[in-house]
């Protein structure tokens, strides 16, 4: 990967690395940046490992990425919009004694130095003409270390090294897509999510330029801006995004479109039927991937001239990338028959190797079947036939209520139905005796709640039925554009 970056800056130093806030980046310019950090980087702080980055949307924060692989070291993303005390506790675990940030320093004092990290600002280093050179790098060195929500509250650190990362990018490019230097990428995500890593290093590996999206402002309003204007070729994106430009796809027409992907949540039929229209030149994928099997390992191509494989209104994830393993299994983990639901478990070359220090949560993630080691993803799925998967929902939104096993998405499928609605989300909350109950929010529902509930009497058993149903203007949404559940559980327990 780092040999196609440089080659880029080497052939190309003079087409466009980056779209970033209106203004476009010259490979040149890129390469100067990064060979300006990787300096500092030797010279300063060379016996230091894992680096932290504060990840900003300009060239400096990105060019601070890959100067710490040039360097050989190990990139920890820290978000700036993330409250200091878990970004803290990010430096904390992580060990990380030196963080780069593209903006001034000052108000980084308090929670986030007490242990002892320095900070250096890259915004005004000096620039040399130079491009980055490449050193050999073990695969089982660590590329990044990337910390989702922990269950106790201690966010969880997922370690990818540079041969899971690798082994990402040649089962990608295994995939087909006819893509070279010519093409545009849209970049929506945040660096602490993994999903930007496809966005901005499939680009750059091949001397394509990557269309960031800012951080502030409204996120669809800027991807529906980007997509239009500036003829973007190639896009990952979350679903959600495609329910708030719905209201426009009557407006929409993307026929420099190639590839539209879409990870992270699930997908729903009609809502890639209609968007299928906006692209009529484009191949649709969904993907599927957890942090802990690098980026997404499992693809699906859409289609348009036959009805896609789906659950529960749900398209279906597809077939396991190069490289990837695949097994079901039930609560004893067992391997499950085909067309049996079961937890999907993944092995292979892009899986991390465990929870950064967390060995009591890598043993109950890891376990070892035929040889090889399998990582278990919570997910529920059944196989087809011909081998595709089917997503059915989480473990974790497979929830009891008065004895009863229930799947919150098949609450959601019902009221999609129902109400012909795609933003709506269940949660579950305790009611005043403790007893788990079902909370349902709908965006912008302009029907009688009364309606509702009797079309749901209808599909659903009684104990299925939402407690509470709420109706927002809009839901809430993480850095990542996906719905934000743990706001709307929080909500639920404190309507107020």
């Amino acid at each position: 990967m780092l040999d196609g970056v440089r080659r880029s800056c080497v052939e190309s130093p003079d087409r466009n690395a980056f779209f970033i806030r209106d203004r476009f980046y010259s490979y040149r310019a890129f390469a100067e940046a990064i060979c300006a950090i990787e300096d500092v980087l030797r010279n300063n702080f060379a016996e230091e490992r894992n680096i932290g980055i504060l990840a900003y949307d300009d060239l400096e924060t990105y060019a601070a990425v890959f100067a710490t692989w040039f360097a050989g070291k190990t990139m920890v993303p820290l978000g700036p919009s993330s409250p200091p005390d878990r970004n803290a506790r990010i430096i904390e675990e992580a060990g990380v004694k030196v963080a780069f940030s593209s903006r001034s320093t000052e108000g980084l004092a308090g929670p986030l130095t007490r242990y002892g990290t320095d900070f250096v600002c890259t915004a005004n280093l000096a620039l040399a003409g130079a491009v980055p050179e490449t050193r050999r790098i073990s695969e089982d060195e660590i590329a990044y270390v990337l910390f989702t929500s922990g269950s106790t509250g201690i966010p969880k650190g997922v370690p990818i090294s540079h041969g899971a990362l690798q082994g990402f990018l040649d089962a990608f490019f295994a995939l087909g897509y006819q893509i070279d230097a010519n093409d545009r990428f849209l970049q929506m995500f945040d660096l602490t999510f993994d999903l930007s890593l496809m966005s901005y290093c499939v680009p750059l590996m091949i001397g394509a330029c990557a269309y960031t999206v800012p951080s502030d402002g409204i996120k669809y309003t800027h991807i529906y801006r980007l997509l239009e204007e500036q003829d973007i070729t190639c896009a990952l994106m979350v679903p959600s995004i495609l329910a708030h430009i719905r209201p426009f796809f009557s407006e929409i027409s993307l026929p420099q479109m190639r590839y539209s992907l879409f990870c992270g949540e699930a997908l729903y039929d009609d809502l890639v039927s209609e968007w299928s229209r906006c692209i009529p030149n484009a191949l649709v994928q969904n993907v599927y991937g957890p942090t802990e099997a690098t980026i997404f390992c499992l693809t699906y191509d859409c289609h348009r001239e036959c009805a896609n494989k789906t659950n529960n209104s749900i398209v279906s994830i597809g077939r396991p990338m190069q490289g990837t393993g695949v097994l079901l299994i039930d609560e004893l983990l067992r391997p499950v028959g085909t067309g049996e639901k079961g937890e999907l478990c993944l092995s292979g070359r892009q899986l991390t190797p465990g929870y950064w220090r967390n060995p009591e949560k890598t043993r109950d993630a890891f376990f070892l079947h035929d040889g090889h080691t399998y990582y278990r993803t919570g997910d529920i799925c059944f196989s087809d036939p011909d081998g595709d998967l089917m997503y059915c929902g989480r473990l974790d939104h497979q929830v009891k209520i008065q004895g009863y096993r229930v799947e919150l998405s098949e609450i959601e499928h019902h009221v999609r139905e129902i109400t012909g609605l795609n933003q709506i989300a269940a949660v579950t909350c305790p009611d005043a005796a403790g007893n788990t109950t079902i909370h349902l929010f709908l965006e912008n529902y302009r029907g009688e709640i009364p309606d509702l509930i009797a079309g749901l009497k209808t599909r659903v058993p009684p104990y299925m039925i939402p407690a509470k149903i709420a109706t927002l203007e809009a839901m809430p949404l993480n850095v990542n554009g996906k719905i934000d559940r743990p706001a709307l559980s929080r909500r639920a327990q404190n309507p107020s």
